[in-house]
């Protein structure tokens, strides 16, 4: 055999080899907190599992990505576990955290062998906010509050929440809110600026939204508690945790370690200061691990 078959066929060995190597996929649905956890995930990865990662993200909403995670088509993603008690197993809502967790992981690992990894200490659930100015004038702190008020509402909101059985739905079973027609459906990135121009003067938004600690607006208290906890947590396929012995020991350093004031600042730094999602992930990634470095404080 000459050199240049002897060189082709060693090139063609090489790629074969790179072909073979192990990927993992990691998801993510289409808003910034998404993009931020699934960066979280995949460094974490990268670095504690000695595993190359290919980030799958922008996925679209909850049943998109959860059948991407069914179908095999990514290994793992963020998940909430409201959403995945009421949206994805329908089941009836419950307002217990850890009832919720229990029930969500118990389905999830019959029905498809996906695992729910440990919380990772924030509560994402469902904001309704209006404008400051139109909370103090007409006294408003609480959906009750709202549900009283004469004026009907103008309520913008995300494609999924007038569809969901934990959404538009059943709040207005909970709460009899006046509407002014139907809802209007936006991307959540468009909630804010909606709500700020006057083009509505109630949004469906995220309790760890960044915008929610920078702007004039007042997010009203759900005080019969409709809202089921949203938990978030990654969901990881059984058999990525078979063959990546180094994968759950890596995510769960991260378990516990996210409160809801961290995780609307993450999402402000990329919402507001418009940093990458990658930059934001990797600067909390080497925050925990100083803590981990400096230990317990004496």
């Amino acid at each position: 055999m000459d050199r240049a078959k002897i060189l082709g066929c060693l090139a063609a060995l090489a790629l074969a080899g790179c072909s073979r190597a192990p990927v993992l996929v990691v998801g993510a649905k289409n808003f910034t907190e998404q993009s931020i956890l699934g960066e979280i995930a995949a460094q974490q990865i990268e670095r504690h599992a000695g595993v190359r990662v290919q980030r799958s993200f922008n996925l679209g909403g909850t049943l998109l990505a959860h059948q991407a995670l069914v179908n095999g088509e990514i290994d793992l993603y963020p998940e909430y576990s409201g959403t995945a008690l009421t949206a994805i197993l329908k089941l009836p809502s419950d307002s217990d955290p850890q009832g919720v967790l229990h029930r969500v992981r118990a389905e999830y690992r019959t029905r498809w062998n996906v695992e729910w990894l440990d919380p990772l200490g924030f509560n994402n659930t469902f904001a309704m906010v209006v404008r400051g100015k139109d909370a103090r004038r007409a006294a408003l702190e609480s959906l009750s509050d709202a549900a009283r008020r004469q004026e009907g509402w103008t309520l913008g909101a995300g494609y999924e929440f007038e569809q969901r059985p934990d959404g538009l739905p059943g709040l207005l079973r909970t709460y009899p809110l006046r509407l002014n027609g139907a809802p209007k459906s936006m991307d959540l990135g468009l909630l804010r600026p909606a709500l700020e121009q006057g083009q509505v003067d109630m949004v469906a938004a995220n309790s760890t939204d960044g915008w929610l600690s920078q702007l004039d607006v007042r997010v009203l208290k759900d005080d019969k508690r409709y809202f089921p906890p949203y938990e978030a947590a990654f969901v990881v396929r059984g058999d990525a945790l078979e063959r990546y012995p180094k994968l759950r020991v890596a995510l769960q350093e991260i378990a516990g370690t996210l409160t809801d004031a961290t995780m609307r600042k993450l999402n402000y730094d990329v919402d507001g200061k418009r940093r990458h999602a990658s930059e934001v992930a990797a600067e909390f990634l080497q925050s925990i691990a100083e803590g981990i470095k400096e230990g317990p404080a004496n």
